[in-house]
């Protein structure tokens, strides 16, 4: 998307309600983060459109007021194309309710999303509140002074040079979901669930529909927690190491791993490995896949599990590759699904508290996990 003149009349969002129009840039700025493409956007912003972005973006948390008034003035823009959205009171000359717009849609979706947010409008201070134009002469006492200039910058440059508000809003949110997704979140931590509720609870954790990618990750990090409970409770694993996670991005062959958890005796062979999949069913391609990787190693057993399970019409193929591998190798491959699998060896546990409170610390610091997977934990538990 290039940065170009919105001509009055022009824009394909003329008309519609400022809510929709907002819901609309949030969905693209997710996608176009996820996928990559924000990075060309930015490319085709000039020298002062991006610092001046980066300006708000940077102070967004001290600065809630002037963010929301600015994409309140963008989402209107867009929504009224004829407006000068620099009069931002209904009773100034060719004026507009601003206030009224953002008590009513801006700011609750902004809460809403878990961005920076006013708590009733951004037009209840002082220093945004005043009866005259946004324009180089307004006299708001809006601080820092940077944050002044790059606010009145990217008016003008809407208003006067007729750049694109749907260009500035899709990075401003943008911006915005890079930040919160860095921003810690409290996570709920319950105790005391039986397991077939710590079981709902995950299959639902990885089965939620998101728009932010690394749900894949999640099914993982909750192998990874039962192993940080299983190597500390079992006598199988005396003097074992579990190595920790890396990260999702990193394929097998750079990181030289055989899979996904790894738990390596005290000469540092491999001992116990798992891999973990997302509704990928397991057939005997895939051990296959499997057994190139650990083919050279001495591992004792290897995981394959998946959300899917194993294909149903492939159990008699599986069953002859696994026979054929334990005789080669004398490696015991064994397959499964994720949920069986947890909830065996969440009976292996003395207290599953030790799990939630693994699983939960993993989900807070892994950089695969989202804000929204995050949010979603929350909610999940909240609900029980």
């Amino acid at each position: 998307m290039k940065s170009e003149s919105i001509k009055p009349g022009s824009s394909p969002y003329k008309g519609k309600p400022q809510e929709q129009i907002l819901n609309e840039l949030f969905e693209k700025a997710e996608i176009y983060l996820h996928n990559g493409a924000i990075a060309n956007i930015l490319k085709n912003l000039n020298s002062l459109e991006s610092q001046s972005l980066s300006q708000l973006a940077e102070h967004s948390e001290s600065s809630k007021a002037v963010l929301t008034v600015l994409i309140t003035s963008l989402i209107q823009k867009l929504h009224d194309p004829i407006q000068d959205i620099r009069y931002h009171q209904d009773n100034m000359p060719g004026g507009y309710a601003g206030r009224s717009i953002d008590t009513k849609y801006i700011t609750p979706f902004l809460r809403e999303k878990g961005l920076p947010h006013m708590a009733e409008s951004g037009w209840l201070t002082r220093s945004l509140e005043q009866n005259l134009p946004y324009d180089f002469k307004y006299p708001g006492k809006i601080t820092p002074t940077t944050v002044k200039k790059a606010f009145l910058q990217l008016l003008d440059l809407v208003q006067i040079k007729g750049k694109s508000p749907e260009t500035y809003l899709i990075v401003m949110l943008a911006k915005l979901l890079q930040l919160r997704d860095k921003h810690s979140l409290d996570l709920a931590q319950p105790s005391g669930l039986p397991i077939s509720t710590i079981i709902d609870f995950l299959r639902k954790h990885f089965e939620g529909k998101y728009k932010a990618r690394g749900a894949a990750r999640l099914p993982t990090i909750a192998i990874f927690s039962v192993y940080q409970c299983l190597v500390k409770e079992l006598k199988r694993f005396d003097k074992t190491v579990l190595l920790p996670l890396t990260e999702h991005t990193t394929a097998d062959a750079k990181s030289g791993r055989i899979a996904d958890i790894e738990v390596r005796d005290p000469s540092n062979k491999v001992f116990e490995a798992v891999e973990v999949k997302l509704e990928i069913e397991i057939n005997t391609r895939r051990i296959k896949e499997s057994f190139d990787k650990f083919r050279t190693q001495p591992v004792k057993r290897y995981y394959l599990l998946s959300t899917a399970g194993i294909a149903p019409g492939d159990k008699e193929n599986i069953n002859t590759e696994l026979a054929k591998i334990l005789n080669i190798h004398g490696c015991q491959v064994i397959v499964n699904g994720i949920y069986p699998s947890l909830r065996y060896y969440l009976r292996m546990l003395s207290n599953t508290d030790d799990f939630i409170q693994h699983y939960v610390e993993n989900i807070s610091k892994d950089s695969s996990v989202k804000y929204e997977h995050k949010e979603n934990w929350n909610k999940i538990v909240s609900t029980k």
